[in-house]
């Protein structure tokens, strides 16, 4: 039997094969912009980056790589690895394709505590401020992301100084989250302060980026006068690198001995805003049946699932580390379902990436989240899977023991979850929403 094996590579960013070697980067970006209208020079920052392996740099690295091919002008401002990474260094500058990145320092006390991530981050954001304000003439737009949270602000006080425009990528919205974890009181001055901050941040955007239309719908309720600026943009992935793949001929799934039993995944961050007790629960309902639950990566709720499962005595566990981008396509289809999970009164606040390589993978979905999430229309629409509400194990399981018994049911629904990503969230065209936005805030279109 054939086993498909990945191409080794080491923790640098993989180049796309150059369009026309003979040329330098600002002639063969000048092939992609139309002689009536000047290039859009794009300036990147966001604390995370490969190698990295936080979702938010990788797929910042696909979306400049898919921007810089349809000309414009990039380049990205970072970090040092910093979060979920294997390499601890990088180069300070590095370019790949018509990209090209500059990487601050980045202090690492205490990665994994909330309170060095904090520390570590509004270092980055200093250190961001200074190299915007020092190369504030190089570029016409800013696209600046919520990682760290507060980083938008840094965006914000470089208008005020110098009148540099800006677009906010919205991937969570902080404080909210801090206040629906308990850290922080709704009615904290910490949290009027942050809030007051933001409306600030967003009416002096050019335009503010969210990943679903729940997040749209909680900004405009808190600033109505900026609702016209607001774009709802999906995460997406990429079809033509995560393909379908039979486990008989997955390396993977081989070297862990997932081939027979039933495989149930959840690959990605286990944090503080993901519901883990309905995944623990449905694996204790299915405990005496061949059902193999595998969790891949970290999170702060990582080390809390693998000790309760120790409590209940659960052997149908598996927990693996973070896998390289070039392992992706083989450990996303080593399974036979994903989950996706959303804690309660996060349905607006976060909107998890994991989603769409799922749906690339061509394998059934089931997704935990309160009712009124906006993933319960999106799986119905993409006909993927189910969802199944907080708390609600014996419905998942059911699912579960459901596609285990028919797993021509489970292919039809892999299929369809595919076909739909393909059409709505692949790099290219969630390129093109994006290239949108930016020549609408440069060009005021």
């Amino acid at each position: 039997m054939r086993l498909i094996e990945p191409v080794k590579l080491n923790y640098r960013l993989q180049k796309p094969a150059p369009l026309d070697t003979h040329l330098s980067i600002p002639q063969r970006k000048a092939q992609f912009v139309p002689e009536n209208q000047p290039p859009i020079r794009l300036s990147v920052v966001t604390q995370f980056f490969p190698p990295d392996y936080a979702a938010t740099g990788q797929l910042i690295e696909e979306l400049t790589r898919q921007l810089g091919e349809k000309g414009v002008d990039i380049k990205i401002f970072t970090g040092q690895p910093g979060y979920a990474f294997q390499a601890t260094t990088a180069p300070n500058r590095e370019n790949f394709g018509l990209v090209q990145i500059k990487r601050s320092r980045t202090s690492q006390l205490w990665p994994n505590r909330i309170r060095g991530k904090a520390v570590n981050g509004v270092l980055f954001a200093v250190r961001a401020l200074l190299h915007l304000l020092k190369n504030y003439q190089r570029q016409n737009l800013v696209l600046v992301t919520t990682a760290p949270p507060f980083l938008p602000a840094v965006a914000y006080l470089a208008n005020v100084l110098f009148g540099i425009s800006y677009v906010c990528l919205l991937y969570d919205l902080y404080p909210d989250i801090a206040v629906e974890l308990g850290v922080v009181s709704r009615h904290h001055w910490i949290t009027r302060f942050w809030q007051a901050v933001n409306q600030r941040v967003w009416k002096k955007a050019e335009a503010i980026i969210v990943l679903s239309p729940a997040m749209k719908q909680r900004i405009a309720n808190r600033c109505p006068e900026i609702v016209h600026k607001i774009s709802v943009i999906h995460s997406w992935a990429d079809s033509n690198r995560i393909v379908p793949l039979a486990k008989a001929e997955n390396w993977f799934a081989w070297k862990h001995r997932l081939i027979k039993p039933f495989t149930v995944l959840y690959s990605g961050n286990l944090g503080r805003c993901h519901d883990i007790d309905t995944i623990l629960e449905a694996a204790n309902l299915l405990r005496d049946q061949p059902i193999q639950f595998v969790c891949i990566g970290n999170g702060a709720k990582r080390e809390t699932l693998i000790e309760k499962a120790k409590e209940l005595s659960l052997d149908n566990f598996l927990f693996l580390p973070y896998q390289d981008k070039e392992v992706l396509p083989y450990s996303l289809t080593a399974c036979d379902l994903s989950l996706v999970s959303v804690s309660p009164g996060m349905e607006s606040l976060v909107a998890p990436s994991k989603l769409y390589s799922a749906l690339s993978a061509g394998r059934p979905i089931a997704v935990i989240c309160p009712k009124r999430a906006y993933l319960n229309q999106l799986v119905a629409d993409a006909n993927c899977g189910a969802t199944f509400d907080n708390g609600d194990a014996r419905g998942l399981a059911r699912f579960i023991h459901l596609l285990y018994s028919d797993r021509q049911l489970g292919e039809r629904m892999g299929r369809s979850g595919r076909k739909y990503l393909q059409t709505h969230f692949t790099p290219q065209v969630i390129a093109g929403q994006y290239l949108k936005v930016l020549k609408q805030s440069v060009f005021k279109v």
